[in-house]
């Protein structure tokens, strides 16, 4: 009984969705807020990449609600993990010597791309989520090669903090000096395409790619070594 019912309220909820479909303005927005991006964008954040102008100074402050669901949810995992009073113990066979060598060869590549995509989040496609991914996924290789070795959490928390408070003081020095909102673009923008442009946005990135980075390397540490 309790199934034929759920297939109806389901039939009925996607009935409804069917039916207001058409209310939707698909193709004919009401606002101009895709278009005022697209064409004032570089102008105004001086990066060559729309997506980042968007994601990092249009709507800074949601990337900064996002960084803190991820930071939130590493403290989350290991409040689980932590609060269970016995592992099981398993056997690890030790890694192979290619897997070794090929850690000692590739790690200090995907660190050094990690942070090359985070740096250049400003002109081309990537930015902090994407690097601090790339760097997670090193100490996943150091987990996978060394087993039991842990990663340094004093380091850890203090890299996490340290970049999640540089984000948060940029925010506030802009809504101080700058045109008075939060992540205001205070700093010079420079030439367009260039390194060192768009003011405030690559150092945001710097910032995010350590902090996400940081948590998502916590995260990897804690499910493979307390798991």
């Amino acid at each position: 009984m309790r199934v034929i019912l759920s297939i109806l309220v389901l039939i009925v909820i996607c009935l409804g969705i069917v039916s207001s479909l058409h209310r939707i303005p698909f193709g004919n927005p009401e606002t101009k807020i895709g278009k005022y991006c697209i064409n004032k964008g570089r102008e105004e954040t001086g990066a060559a990449n729309i997506v980042t102008s968007v994601v990092v100074n249009y709507r800074g402050f949601d990337t900064l609600g996002e960084v803190t669901i991820l930071f939130l949810a590493a403290i989350g995992l290991g409040s689980i993990l932590t609060s269970m009073s016995k592992w099981s113990q398993r056997k690890t066979e030790p890694a192979s010597l290619i897997l070794k060598t090929g850690c000692r060869f590739l790690l200090p590549l995907i660190l050094l791309f990690g942070a090359y995509i985070f740096i250049h989040g400003h002109l081309s496609p990537g930015g902090g989520f994407q690097g601090g991914a790339i760097i997670a996924s090193a100490f996943l290789l150091i987990y996978l090669t060394f087993h039991g070795k842990g990663m340094n959490e004093t380091g850890s928390k203090v890299t996490e903090s340290s970049s999640g408070l540089i984000f948060i003081l940029l925010g506030l020095i802009g809504l101080a000096v700058g045109n008075h909102y939060f992540l205001s673009n205070f700093l010079p923008k420079g030439q367009l395409n260039d390194l060192f442009s768009a003011g405030i946005i690559p150092l945001i990135y710097i910032a995010i790619g350590l902090k996400v980075g940081s948590e998502l390397a916590k995260v990897i540490y804690n499910l493979m070594e307390k798991s």
